[in-house]
């Protein structure tokens, strides 16, 4: 994330746990907009998990990150150390 804005973060945003493997989900915007969400996940090891794609609801931004899980498994997301996707 930048570190010079101040972001409005999602009730969406938090830890979820499967199979023995704990990410951080993070869905925010810059504080004070309407601008499109952000979703990025931190993976146990510190890994970033980045999407380019912006969305219009919280709610857009954390099914596409509950689409990952269904379709590759929470493990994709620990199996690289920083990427982007989308």
């Amino acid at each position: 994330m930048d570190d010079d804005c101040e972001f409005e973060h999602s009730g969406l945003s938090g830890y979820f746990s499967r199979d023995g493997i704990r990410v951080e989900v993070e869905i925010y915007r810059t504080a004070g907009t309407q601008e499109l969400w952000r979703l990025e996940v931190v993976d146990q090891n510190g890994g970033c998990t980045r999407w380019h794609e912006r969305f219009a609801t919280e709610l857009d931004a954390f099914e596409a990150f509950a689409a990952v899980i269904e379709a590759d498994g929470i493990a994709s997301f620990a199996a690289s150390s920083n990427s982007t996707i989308h």
